[in-house]
């Protein structure tokens, strides 16, 4: 273990890091610790002058060139605040093959978000209004979201986690440390905390526990990903999210613009099967507003540059096969 000064919004604190074998992720995760700094906010400087760091949480540590003894600047990356659900003024409307699993929070670049300054966007459907429900960008999104959907109350995200955690503990045939790509008992752990992410994983577990379908739209490319429970237990109901390609937020039916959140209703038959159903074809037309606004992030189309023999690559699996490939670990952005 080696100390590293941390300077932060708070004052100074010295962590202890195993500069050797951890990831950036650890380090990230002991910076949320010791400030309470989110690590999707998390912009670190180092050197002198102080110089930006690239930070791909897969990567090992050694990938920001640290050693013990030196000093990290920490800022914390603007966000906009999420916007409280208020009625909204009418805007112009202008099954996935693999299990990916859970991934921690990133480094996001700036203006992710779009600002709702007028509230949330929503989308007339014969229901009523599918509205854009945005929940807290605190690593804990996607749990957040599902809480309101089937519970009501964004409070209960931490339950949201344990049942996920306890339906890979039960089923450990379908929840194999290959289906994880780590052993069950890390993936459990890690899922519980709430600076990790959720994905696919947690949504087809989720979409069982609730014997509902979890329609996930995609923003950058208004692609529907459908998780659906096994048809022996399936509600013939659906719920929506909107994802963001780091960030997760419900989408609602309203009765009418002006209706407080607890007239919604957030779980709606299914109509149709595939995309043509009247409350996906709204979802996607919600996306479209959303991705006019450019808010959404493509993490697999960073470029960046090996700082060793200064290649040019794009985003973090380019990254990894380089790093793997060549033993290089450090990058920057360009």
């Amino acid at each position: 273990m080696a100390p590293i000064r941390l300077r932060h919004p708070k004052g100074v604190t010295t962590l202890q890091v195993d500069v050797d074998n951890a990831s950036v992720l650890d380090l990230q995760q002991q910076i949320y610790s010791a400030t309470d700094v989110p690590p999707s906010q998390q912009e670190l400087k180092s050197g002198y002058p102080p110089q930006s760091l690239t930070l791909i949480p897969e990567l090992p540590l050694a990938s920001l060139g640290l050693k013990g003894g030196d000093q990290l600047i920490l800022t914390q990356q603007a966000r906009a605040p999420p916007a409280p659900f208020q009625a909204a003024p009418l805007q112009d409307i202008v099954s996935p093959t693999a299990l990916p699993q859970s991934r921690p929070s990133r480094a996001a670049p700036p203006s992710v978000r779009a600002t709702h300054a007028q509230g949330p966007d929503s989308v007339p459907t014969e229901g009523g209004y599918l509205v854009h429900r945005i929940v807290p960008d605190d690593n804990s999104c996607l749990f957040s979201s599902i809480a309101i959907v089937f519970e009501q109350d964004i409070g209960k995200a931490p339950m949201i986690r344990q049942i996920v955690a306890d339906a890979i503990r039960k089923d450990p045939e379908t929840w194999s440390d290959a289906i994880l790509g780590r052993s069950r008992e890390e993936y459990i752990s890690t899922i519980l905390k709430p600076a990790t992410w959720g994905g696919a994983i947690e949504l087809t577990i989720l979409a069982t526990h609730y014997s509902t379908e979890i329609a996930s739209v995609d923003v950058e490319t208004g692609r529907v990903d459908h998780f659906t429970p096994p048809p022996a237990s399936d509600s013939g109901n659906r719920c929506v999210l909107v994802y963001s390609g780091i960030h997760y937020d419900a989408a609602t039916l309203a009765p009418m613009l002006e209706a407080p959140a607890d007239f919604h209703q957030t779980v709606v038959p299914v109509m149709s099967e595939g995309d043509s159903d009247p409350i996906i074809v709204a979802a996607k037309k919600l996306a479209d507003i959303l991705r006019a606004k450019r808010a959404y992030t493509n993490t697999a189309t960073f470029t960046i540059r090996c700082q060793v023999c200064k290649k040019g690559l794009k985003g973090e699996k380019e990254a990894r096969a380089h790093a793997s490939e060549t033993g290089h670990v450090e990058f920057g952005e360009y």
